[in-house]
């Protein structure tokens, strides 16, 4: 006797992964020094705070216990000076106390913030960027065309090829000649050139929101992106406040705002210079800001800062910057963070003199956007 199966869904009590008491804590540690730009030391503290809240840990595991795991498992390390004495860490790495994070905590920073931003998104095929051009690669179009000469035994596609025998010489004797070979075209791959620019001006921590800590986790989540799907690709990175410096993809979590304006021409300036070393087409600029340009640095060397509206002599120079990084074939992609009137306004200026374009967007989602305008560009040749 056949069974009367009901079909429908069956909701039970959420059940948290099994995670161990490590990995529990570990999870919101990386987290913690995250924003803490590297300070492992007051991500710890928070840490303890947390715990003495939320009760992380018992008896059996405790804070002090999971330090030594970091420490054990390659994740942490202790500073020590000259004398043999715990220091306080190097110049620049962002932590205050004696432990740092190391190379391996660093890469993995990347990694999470790739999956929190990107996880989500539906991923492409493997293989580089596709241009919609026809060329060398191996991203089959399904198209076919005649043999040529150089065109590499692989490629040739033997059942169409076979066909053609069969209806230009019969069945009878059959007959493989030149003439009747054909090949499966295949996409040409670009390689492409880009610079993240991150503004690291006061501002970006003003108003009670946080803003350079998501830009981090942007920058993380690209670097660790374009590094492990597209390792032909460059990207370089450069921060810039009243001046513009580059900065190494290892040092991206101990990224800070400092009591900068905003000289974004430099940030400009800086980043062209890159791209006119790098030998690659295609070439792009991914601009993170939240505020408008407020300084220069003057021929002189001194700083010519304004703070108060738009400075009409700041802005003609960003958007000189803007026609030359045009002339230059280097689109420059605007992430706006505020949406002030004013400052979108002067943000579709610069857009249109650089025939590029402009995201007006807050924190959320600003990641998604980013990979999405990175993979479209991959898709376009960019005539040099």
């Amino acid at each position: 006797m056949a069974m009367n199966l009901r079909k429908g869904f069956r909701f039970t009590t959420y059940e948290a992964p099994d995670q161990t008491p490590f990995e529990k804590l570990f999870e919101i540690f990386q987290e913690l020094v995250t924003h803490t730009s590297g300070d492992v030391e007051e991500a710890l503290d928070w840490l303890r705070e947390l715990d003495k809240e939320y009760e992380l840990t018992d008896d059996d595991y405790t804070i002090d216990d999971f330090i030594e795991d970091l420490k054990a498992k390659g994740y942490i390390r202790e500073e020590f000076d000259t004398d043999g004495e715990q220091g306080e860490g190097e110049e620049g790495d962002g932590n205050g106390g004696g432990l740092s994070i190391t190379s391996k905590l660093e890469r993995m920073l990347r990694q999470r913030a790739l999956d929190q931003i990107f996880g989500k998104m539906k991923r492409r095929g493997s293989g580089d960027h596709k241009t919609g051009k026809l060329g060398s690669g191996d991203e089959h179009t399904g198209e076919f065309r005649e043999y040529r000469y150089g065109d590499s035994l692989e490629r040739i596609s033997m059942t169409e090829s076979l066909k053609n025998a069969q209806i230009n010489h019969g069945m009878d004797a059959f007959t493989l000649k030149e003439d009747d070979l054909v090949v499966e075209d295949t996409q040409y791959k670009a390689q492409m050139s880009t610079v993240l620019m991150i503004d690291i001006s006061h501002s970006m921590i003003l108003y009670g929101e946080d803003r350079i800590t998501p830009a981090k986790k942007v920058a993380m989540a690209l670097a660790e992106w374009i590094t492990t799907r597209y390792p032909k690709d460059t990207l370089d990175i450069l921060v810039f406040g009243n001046d513009a410096w580059p900065i190494p993809i290892k040092d991206l979590p101990y990224l800070k705002v400092g009591p900068y304006h905003t000289n974004t021409v430099a940030g400009l300036q800086l980043a062209m210079d890159m791209l006119r070393r790098k030998r690659n087409t295609n070439k792009q600029i991914f601009m993170i800001t939240d505020g408008k340009p407020s300084c220069l640095r003057l021929p002189n060397g001194e700083y010519y800062k304004n703070s108060v509206g738009l400075d009409d002599y700041i802005v003609e120079k960003c958007y000189g910057m803007a026609q030359q990084a045009r002339k230059l074939h280097i689109p420059i992609t605007t992430f706006m963070i505020a949406q002030d009137p004013y400052l979108m306004q002067f943000v579709r200026e610069f857009t249109k003199a650089n025939k590029g374009k402009a995201f007006y967007t807050g924190l959320k989602g600003l990641g998604e956007m980013i990979l999405e305008d990175y993979e479209q560009n991959r898709k376009k040749r960019i005539k040099g």
